[in-house]
């Protein structure tokens, strides 16, 4: 969450999160989730500003993102977002996600063969969920900073970012979830 496209922005003095608050939110356990079950985490996460909301803050230069929760089966992540911040095209890996907004709006794009991406804007109180082998890029979109809330499973550890060649070959890079995500550069 992107995170959320979670590298590390200087720290500021902040409160540790205390992970076992979050075991009130509702989920199934012992397993990975899938796309919907994520989505309907990230909902109920989002309904507990109690547990995050002292984490948000915006940086003009790159998202903020701190992460919430992280187990065997689940990751999850606070991301902040603000004018041109761009995760650019990527995957999860062997990850599914959800991704719901608390304030704010995202864009979210999806690659498609053959045509331009498809290519919907998220609005505060929508989400939406996707598979390990969906390429999508996620953008800041509106004029007010956004927040959102970011779940994986199984636990993000790598991803895919990708850029597309001159001559329109797609090429993806690999690496790993503390690398801040960001649209590359067209290979020649």
């Amino acid at each position: 969450m992107s995170a959320a496209s979670l590298s590390a922005v200087p720290a500021v003095e902040l409160a540790a999160v205390d992970q076992t608050a979050f075991a009130s939110i509702p989920r199934p356990r012992g397993r990975e989730l899938s796309g919907p079950e994520l989505e309907t985490f990230a909902g109920e996460l989002a309904d507990r500003p109690e547990l995050w909301i002292d984490l948000v803050r915006h940086d003009t230069a790159q998202r903020v993102y701190e992460e919430l929760l992280s187990d065997e089966h689940l990751t999850a992540w606070l991301i902040c977002w603000m004018d041109d911040h761009d995760t650019g095209f990527h995957d999860h890996d062997v990850s599914s996600g959800a991704v719901a907004v608390v304030s704010g709006a995202v864009r979210e794009e999806r690659l498609t063969i053959g045509g331009p991406p498809s290519v919907r804007n998220v609005p505060v109180g929508a989400s939406f969920h996707f598979s390990a082998a969906d390429i999508h890029r996620v953008r800041h979109a509106g004029a007010d900073p956004a927040v959102t809330l970011h779940v994986y499973s199984p636990p993000l550890l790598r991803m895919g970012a990708y850029a597309i060649g001159e001559d329109g070959v797609l090429a993806r890079h690999p690496m790993s979830y503390s690398e801040e995500l960001r649209p590359l550069k067209q290979t020649s």
